[in-house]
């Protein structure tokens, strides 16, 4: 096992940003795991850890040692690729065998090459594709291959590279859990690249956001879930994503223009009148209802049914509530027509308020906390 540790690590490409001063402690066995969008750093910050690209500033240290200037292979760190490189020209029993026959990782025999292949493959479902080449597989496979071949022998820290973006959602699901019971990988420190926020939050010990080559928050799951930092890592997390509404404080309360939602401001948050916010609801928090809740913790809209999609079990709802829409899930897949007046009803601690200085970029809000709310 062994520590990670980045400091100020960045690299450009030219006048485009890879990464810029990322910060990051990784336990000892620590699953870690980096989420963002295309373009966020992600595979830059991993190739920076294996040492695939020199950077510009900052330092790795794997284990208390600086590995900023060390050539990859003296850094014993193995890294997944989405892009699978696989040995074309050697079966998938020969591609899983390469990196114990490296003489950098040192020398096991053949009884242990085998009950090592043996067991990777097992746990990934490949042992029936021994004999065969790439060519002959799918690409779900060879993703399959790709990542038995980084696990199949012991290193410092994994790196895994969106290493289930190719596999059906069936196989994708089945991964998550198996992932994290590899022998191996439940006692490695693993940093784990993906752009899924349900993959980050099963997996991952913490989460990193990454935006734009800079980290925007860092934290476990449940707390990333309930605390987001600012509205770009509220969206980052569930599907549908959150509804979020511009605000202004109004006579000691934050007003939705468009709707009767009403927030009180607490004088912590700093807000005064004429200040603007925005306010946070995640549909998977709110229930649909035929009659307003009468738990006094609840927050009551009322509004009309604009459209219902059924998603299997749930039916997603969007409600109108005045001119402004709000997206819910109708839990348990409650009967829900087009048209029809309902009362939408959210935990009041489940709603979240975010700074937003000139009332016009959501991407930077910064979160402020709970609040004490009412409906209208």
């Amino acid at each position: 096992m062994a520590q990670l540790a980045i400091k100020g690590l960045s690299k450009k490409y030219g006048k485009k940003v890879g990464i810029d001063g990322i910060d990051l402690d990784i336990a000892d066995g620590e699953f870690f795991v980096i989420l963002g969008p295309s373009g966020a750093g992600k595979t830059t910050t991993l190739k920076s850890i294996a040492g695939l690209v020199d950077v510009d500033d900052g330092a790795v240290h794997i284990g208390g040692e600086d590995m900023t200037s060390v050539e990859p292979y003296h850094r014993n760190v193995a890294m997944a690729f989405e892009s699978y490189a696989l040995y074309p020209q050697k079966t998938v029993s020969q591609n899983l065998a390469s990196p114990l026959k490296s003489g950098r990782t040192g020398k096991y025999s053949e009884a242990e090459q085998t009950e090592r292949i043996k067991s990777v493959t097992t746990t990934l479902g490949i042992d029936h594709l021994l004999a065969r080449f790439p060519r002959e597989l799918s690409n779900g496979q060879r993703q399959r291959v790709a990542l038995g071949r980084v696990l199949v022998r012991p290193a410092d820290v994994y790196l895994l590279d969106e290493p289930l973006s190719h596999l059906d959602a069936k196989l994708r699901a089945a991964m998550r859990v198996e992932l994290r019971q590899l022998g191996e990988m439940s006692k490695t420190t693993t940093v784990y690249v993906t752009h899924d926020y349900q993959e980050a939050l099963a997996l991952g010990d913490r989460i990193a956001i990454l935006r734009e080559g800079r980290v925007v928050q860092v934290d476990t799951p449940e707390n990333i879930w309930r605390t987001p930092a600012d509205t770009f890592v509220a969206k980052a997390l569930g599907q549908p994503e959150i509804n979020l509404y511009d605000a202004i404080v109004d006579d000691g309360a934050l007003r939705v223009l468009g709707s009767s939602l009403e927030i009180q401001v607490p004088r912590t948050l700093g807000l005064g009148a004429g200040d603007h916010a925005r306010i946070g609801i995640r549909p998977c928090d709110v229930d649909v209802l035929a009659e307003a809740s009468n738990d006094p913790g609840k927050v009551n809209l009322h509004g009309t049914v604009v459209l219902a999609e059924r998603l299997g079990r749930d039916v997603e709802v969007s409600v109108d509530l005045g001119g402004t829409t709000l997206i819910a899930l109708s839990k348990g897949g409650r009967h829900v027509t087009e048209g029809a007046k309902v009362t939408v009803s959210v935990d009041a601690a489940d709603i979240h308020i975010f700074a937003d200085a000139d009332g016009e970029s959501d991407t930077e809000s910064r979160r402020l906390g709970a609040a004490d709310q009412k409906g209208q």
